[in-house]
């Protein structure tokens, strides 16, 4: 962002920076009106700041826990289309969990875990039953912060692994921009993307920006297609004064999201009689196929400065999500009507399929208010937040399933008669939790404390109208953080971080045997993290280690022939991560990451369904600064994934092989032409670019499913821009 202008930035309180120049501060940017550092905030933030990991603009290098930027910079750069494509470089993730298929949801675990998503601040709720649930295209974000480790003390309800909090291109302080972009790739992608903003008053009180795009392709399976209309007003009211307001609306429109598909285990992971499954192989039956998502929604930012220390800021959101869903699939084996499984069947190509329909609404309702203050007691610099959220939620899903038609691999026979299954659950479901919290960050010289304490009251009521069933949860939960770090003047901060979760879960309990049955307690997660951080002062180069010890307890554990479970389960994730950030250094943007880890449940003694043992990736960019090629970018990747677990098959524990991938990225300033061309980008990338074979995920649960899912393909894509 800084590249070319000599300038920096230096940590200089422990929530904001400074611009530096050769070492001496030229401007403070923790309040600057030009440089807003709000993760959701006015202008563009550096990658050394973020604000997920205390809700205050904080630099990484002084926030006692791990957290990834990416910016919209280093997504460019690597051509990302999709949230699974951004996170590929990050350390402890395992991404592509349904492969390159199933992309219709962003599925992927961080340190053995399933995590939630937020934008703008505010969670994005996902369906208590069924599929409808949002996804944000990624064209439309300014940034994303992955935040690790227990986050609950903050957020409310969450995951043991953390969370990603996305922001959205919002109107900047430029009287007027825009751009318009054109790319093509293959599997016949198209995609046009447009973005234009400014000033809508002379004095620049009130700012706009409108981004749009629409968007499709083929998928990799054959007769399935992807299509996306999405468009995002946003107005700004109060421009660099004081108080601002700002109104954010989207509306997405995906009338097709190719097949939620997957391939037998037996062709795909295993070698079969018959040899290999094709990559492009369908299950489904395209007559029947639809996944129709429109999903609503309207977002406030308030944001209010009393004085130099104290403010107040505020946000909500409305969600609206409607989905139909209907899909034939692969269940992985050959059953017969009476449950017998047929494995000489399975090697001749031949399956047996599924077939369900659902129809979903959700309609979310989610606000976040905090009031913060700067002030000192004695030799304590305190920056001191309360906090009060919010969210809401009203569900309704019919479903249905029953069985289809089976299929052979090799020889798929489309087409058959297919028979709509009746109607099996109608649910209404409502839920809300209220959240209060406070958290005092606290400097002494070099030493920062940070502490964060929480309360939250969930309620979740579920109807079932077809089995007339009725079930309650209304949990109380406190959780907290502590943290300390020391900031050496060379750059260096050892920190170390104890951090707990809470995660409701649904589903009957008993300790007696089934003599009596309760609604299931929360899970409960804690997280001990100790780590160094190093940035290069005066350069935007960050380096970062940590070593945790996560722990989850209370999870739910099932009982053979009951309907109900125990809360015996306990899952245990170690492990050991590595990260290295150099952004816009004279050209050069450099992403590296290692991790190791070991993911196990106790009450199997194996690791949870979709944890790897870690990690490693490399990414650098080079834009040639000076000569006949400057504005000339090039730059590539390689990327390992370690292996995975994957269930349980008849031959036994599913290990998911490791992979490595290599990907390609070149782009062209055509400014550098002459004037006639300012304004023009070309760019290029590629994904998988030798086109490796892989299977990238299994799930497994014999005798009744052995499903597996490949992974990407080679994926080209070119584009053309203008930029004004």
């Amino acid at each position: 962002m800084l590249a070319g202008t000599g300038l920096s930035f230096k940590s200089t309180a422990p929530t904001s920076v400074a611009l530096v120049q050769g070492g001496t501060a030229v401007a403070p940017v923790g309040r600057a009106k030009s440089e807003s550092v709000d993760v959701v905030g006015r202008a563009r933030t550096a990658s050394t700041m973020a604000s997920s990991g205390t809700k205050t603009n904080t630099p990484l290098v002084n926030t006692a826990q791990s957290i990834t930027v990416i910016s919209r910079r280093e997504m460019d750069n690597r051509g990302v289309l999709s949230l699974n494509q951004a996170i590929r470089y990050i350390a402890g993730v395992l991404p592509d969990q349904r492969g390159a298929t199933a992309s219709r949801y962003d599925q992927f675990t961080l340190r053995g875990f399933t995590v939630p998503i937020f934008l703008d601040g505010l969670k994005e709720q996902a369906s208590p039953t069924g599929y409808a649930t949002a996804q944000t295209d990624t064209s439309r974000l300014d940034r994303i912060e992955v935040l690790k480790g227990p986050s609950s003390a903050l957020y409310g309800q969450s995951s043991p692994g953390g969370l990603v909090a996305l922001s959205s291109k919002l109107a900047t302080a430029d009287k007027f921009y825009g751009s318009l972009t054109a790319t093509g790739g293959s599997f016949d992608l198209y995609r046009v993307d447009g973005d234009i903003g400014g000033w809508a008053t002379k004095d620049g009180f009130v700012r706009y920006r409108l981004y749009g795009t629409v968007n499709g392709s083929d998928s990799q399976l054959s007769q399935t297609v992807n299509r996306r209309y999405s468009i995002s007003p946003t107005v700004t009211f109060g421009g660099d004064g004081p108080t601002t307001f700002t109104l954010l609306g989207n509306y997405q429109y995906d009338p097709k999201s190719g097949a939620y598909g997957s391939v037998p285990l037996q062709g795909s992971l295993k070698k079969a009689a018959f040899g290999y499954i094709p990559r492009n192989f369908y299950d489904g039956e395209r007559s029947y196929e639809e996944f129709d998502r429109n999903h609503g929604a309207i977002t406030y930012i308030f944001n209010h400065e009393f004085n130099k220390n104290w403010s107040v800021a505020s946000r909500g959101r409305y969600d609206d999500i409607q989905t139909k869903y209907k899909s034939v699939y692969n269940k992985g084996v050959y059953m017969d009507s009476g449950y017998t499984r047929h494995m000489d069947l399975e090697q001749l190509g031949d399956f047996s399929r599924g077939m369900i329909f659902a129809n979903e609404r959700m309609q979310n309702l989610a606000f976040d208010s905090q009031v913060k203050g700067r002030f000192n007691t004695s030799i304590l610099h305190h920056q001191l937040m309360v906090g009060f959220d919010y969210q809401q939620s009203h569900a309704t899903e019919v479903d249905g399933w029953g069985d289809a038609p089976g299929i052979n691999v090799l020889h798929p026979l489309y087409g058959q008669p297919l028979t709509n299954p009746p109607v099996a659950s109608n649910y209404v479901t409502n839920q809300h939790q209220i959240g209060l919290y406070a958290q005092d960050q606290i400097r002494i010289e070099n030493l920062y404390l940070t502490g964060s304490l929480r309360n939250d009251w969930y309620h979740s009521e579920q109807n079932e109208r077809v089995s007339n069933q009725r079930t309650t949860e209304s949990p109380g939960q406190i959780t907290f953080r502590a943290s300390g770090l020391y900031h050496f003047d060379f750059g260096l901060s050892p920190y170390i971080s104890y951090a707990t979760s809470f995660e409701p879960q649904a589903g009957l309990v008993s300790n007696d045997g089934g003599l009596h049955k309760h609604q299931a307690d929360p899970s409960m997660g804690k997280q001990l993290e100790g780590g160094l951080k190093y940035q290069i002062p005066g350069l935007p180069v960050l380096l970062s280690a940590a070593a945790f010890h996560i722990e989850q307890t209370g999870v739910l554990v099932s009982v053979p022939s009951s309907d109900y479970s125990t809360q015996s389960g306990k899952v245990h994730s170690d492990g050991f991560e590595f990260e290295a950030h150099v952004e816009a250094y004279k050209g050069l943007d450099v992403t590296a990451a290692v991790s190791t880890q070991r993911v196990k449940d106790d009450s199997t003694g194996r690791p949870l369904i979709g944890a790897n043992r870690g990690n490693a990736s490399l990414f650098a960019f080079y834009t040639m600064q000076s000569g006949r090629l400057k504005g000339f970018g090039f730059g590539g990747g390689v990327r390992h994934v370690a292996s995975s677990y994957g269930g349980t098959a008849s031959y036994g524990a599913v290990t998911v092989p490791s992979y490595t991938l290599f990907d390609g990225s070149i782009s062209y300033d055509m400014s550098n032409l002459g004037s006639s061309f300012k304004g023009w980008t070309l760019q290029a990338s590629v994904h998988n670019l030798f086109n490796k074979r892989f299977v990238s995920s299994c799930y497994a649960g014999a005798p009744y499913s052995e499903w597996c899912w490949y992974g990407e393909q080679r994926n080209a894509q070119a584009s053309v821009g203008y930029t004004w």
